[in-house]
């Protein structure tokens, strides 16, 4: 996980020195720069009604360049970045879309329950034609499709009872508004009454509406009121113009952020040169002026601060969230991360596909299930200081200048999805290619196994949770049986009841502790060797052979030995040493082995030291119940008890995978405890 935020922390940081770049390659072609501001007067009139249109300012009466001119600059100065994304949306709106509803609930489920925002509803009574026709009406769902304004068509042939009841007996244009000022409130629906039918005057009637819900400000003194008042609004943003209404784009995000920013509209069309703005830090019209409890922020002058609904809309998003945005930027951020793992993951294609989808699933259940309880925490009251704290460090690190350029890339990288898709696929590509790079080196079976082989390796995990559901939650290797042994399939079905046991792979074994058992003074094993080859001991020399893989004192090395085919639970020839034997107690005890070999009652004492730590101290074995010879191989299980080498290999070989002494699972690791080893006395009997 940490890997994949790292990359994608670095995919961030790709993104932003690419987008520098691409702004310096501007400035060196062109000599222009985003921030820069544009003269209205060399623009043309097609390219100064588009800025109007963007704005949302109405400029039908207006016939010459002029005139349209001052009305540009008395809304707001124009920087080449506005101007680039005017165009951008002009292009966009092509694609505007309108919605069909079906019905009452759809009707209901899309408008009346949408708290935020602004519908347009052409109503279309039955057996009538509408009362937009299609050419007007395409026009004015491009027109408002750019503030967010949401269009619709309802035709009453459809729910005839809904329209009756709701009283719309002829064709007619439906708004619906939020009713109040608090958040999530009602809305309310007003239905147009003009005789005109054009798109300008249907929107003069849309944006009249919008901009009736902001508060508007005529004199110097209700202004210095207003601005020393403190109540419900942390954030209010002020617009200084001399104009009759605010712009569209004004008046939409007003109603989008119902309870969360008060919009003011201040007219100082007839206020003197010399008024009260000058003590607010307002030195120019027109102006957009943010007040915080932090201080005063003039909109406008850093990076991306354009005078557009996209550009303030993504600004006072990221100065007061909603609990909304936040989930769908963790959304985001954990999506672009888990895909990742189709780059990080090496080797067969299904694989890195399967994995990716693995990776999905895992990280949004356990974003959804994150956000659960934090939605529960932010009802409680008394975490309101801590709420209030977030969102003032949320305004001073978003007021920022660095804070204005990823804002500036959010919307330009957004604006080009395609760009966007490509860096994200490029920087992938690195990542597979760098980590084929550093793991070819260490597994190179995973670059090499192709699909074919990753499936049959799948369907064997997949068996082996399917017919051993309780042997594979266990933390040890799980391989397939199948192809070494078919019959047992067939076994597994004669016999029902077996498939609830689980079957446990032996391959543990091999992992187990194993050492030789040594007495303090006895031969050393090169004189054993040397008696080994006399002719008279010839057949104690063939006994005393060494295992494969043996080592030295603590040196615990697996050894593949395997269980022999005789039953019972006879030690193997390899453990009965002819050698000296420990003093481990009272003479009779240790009298149960065989009559050629001496026990461990006779000589010296057991050379504890090259036992592993972890192992209880004992001198026989309770499998066979005979003494521990000096030579002998032994091994230790999980819980410390030990034994001879080939009686407990027999013992877990024939299916009880438990130390025959504690019960304790030979597979399942036991965390160690703070007791004494055994002395000779306390042996298990």
């Amino acid at each position: 996980m940490w890997l994949k935020l790292f990359f994608l922390l670095l995919y961030f940081l790709v993104l932003f020195v690419l987008a520098r770049f691409f702004e310096a390659i501007v400035w060196y072609e062109t000599g222009i720069l985003a921030t820069q501001l544009v003269d209205p007067v060399a623009l043309s009139f097609k390219k100064l009604k588009t800025i109007l249109e963007c704005r949302g300012l109405g400029y039908s009466g207006l016939p010459e360049k002029k005139d349209v001119r001052e009305l540009v600059e008395k809304s707001g100065d124009l920087m080449e970045g506005e101007l680039y994304s005017a165009l951008k949306e002009e292009e966009a709106s092509e694609s505007a879309s309108s919605t069909n509803f079906s019905g009452e609930m759809h009707f209901y489920e899309l408008v009346e329950d949408t708290k935020d925002g602004i519908w347009l509803v052409q109503v279309i009574a039955s057996d009538r034609s509408p009362l937009v026709g299609k050419v007007h009406w395409e026009k004015m769902v491009k027109k408002v499709s750019r503030f967010g304004i949401r269009t619709g068509t309802f035709n009453c042939s459809s729910d005839p009872r809904y329209c009756r009841r709701r009283g719309w007996i002829r064709s007619t244009l439906i708004m619906s508004v939020p009713q109040t000022s608090t958040s999530k409130g009602k809305v309310m629906l007003k239905e147009y009454s003009g005789r005109h039918v054009e798109a300008e005057h249907i929107f003069k009637w849309i944006t009249a509406h919008a901009a009736s819900r902001i508060k508007t400000i005529y004199t110097a003194e209700h202004l210095k009121e207003e601005w020393n008042r403190r109540d419900q609004y942390w954030v209010k943003i002020y617009l200084f113009a001399k104009l009759d209404q605010p712009p569209a784009f004004f008046s939409a995000l007003s109603i989008k952020f119902t309870g969360r920013v008060e919009f003011i509209f201040v007219n100082v069309e007839n206020w003197p040169n010399g008024s009260s703005m000058s003590a607010m830090g307002v030195y120019s019209t027109p102006s957009y002026i943010l007040r915080t409890p932090e201080g005063v922020y003039r909109y406008g002058n850093n990076t991306g601060e354009f005078l557009s609904l996209r550009a303030m809309d993504s600004f006072l998003r990221s100065l007061q969230p909603e609990v909304n945005d936040l989930f769908v930027l963790s959304f985001v951020l954990v999506n672009l991360m888990a895909w990742m793992d189709l780059f990080i993951t090496q080797g067969a294609t299904i694989k890195r596909f399967v994995v990716l989808i693995s990776t999905l699933g895992t990280y949004n259940s356990l974003l959804i299930m994150s956000w659960l309880p934090v939605l529960g925490f932010l009802q409680l009251p008394y975490l309101d200081s801590f709420y209030e704290y977030s969102l003032k460090l949320l305004r001073y690190s978003n007021t920022t200048t660095l804070a204005s350029w990823v804002r500036a890339d959010w919307t330009f990288y957004s604006s080009h999805p395609a760009l966007f898709l490509s860096t994200y696929l490029g920087h992938g590509l690195l990542i597979d290619y760098f980590e084929k790079k550093r793991r070819r080196h260490h597994h190179p079976e995973e670059l090499n196994a192709n699909n074919l082989e990753w499936l049959s390796s799948l369907w064997d995990w997949y068996t082996s949770y399917l017919f051993h559901p309780i042997a594979s939650l266990q933390n040890f290797p799980v391989d397939s049986d199948w192809d070494e042994d078919p019959d047992l399939f067939l076994e597994r079905l004669a016999f029902p009841d077996l498939w609830l046991h689980p079957l446990i792979p032996t391959d543990y074994i091999k992992n187990l502790p194993m050492w030789r058992f040594k007495c303090l003074g006895a031969p050393s094993e090169e004189e054993m060797s040397e008696g080994s080859q006399e002719p008279e001991n010839d057949s104690d020399g063939e006994s005393s052979d060494t295992f494969p893989g043996e080592t030295e004192g603590s040196d615990h090395q697996p050894s593949p030995a395997s269980p022999t085919p005789e039953g019972g639970h006879r030690r193997s020839e390899a453990c009965s040493c002819a050698s000296r034997c420990c003093q481990t107690g009272p003479p009779e005890r240790g009298r149960r082995g065989s009559s050629g070999s001496s026990d461990a009652g006779e000589d010296g004492q057991p050379d504890w030291l090259a036992w592993p730590a972890a192992m209880l101290h004992c001198t026989e074995c309770v499998v066979c119940l005979e003494n521990f010879e000096h030579g002998c191989l032994l091994t230790g299980l999980p819980c410390g008890h030990v034994f001879h080498q080939n009686c407990i290999v027999m013992w877990l070989a024939g299916g009880r995978h438990c130390c025959p002494v504690c019960r304790w699972p030979s597979y399942k690791k036991k965390q160690p405890h703070g007791h004494h080893p055994l002395s000779s006395n306390d042996a298990p009997t």
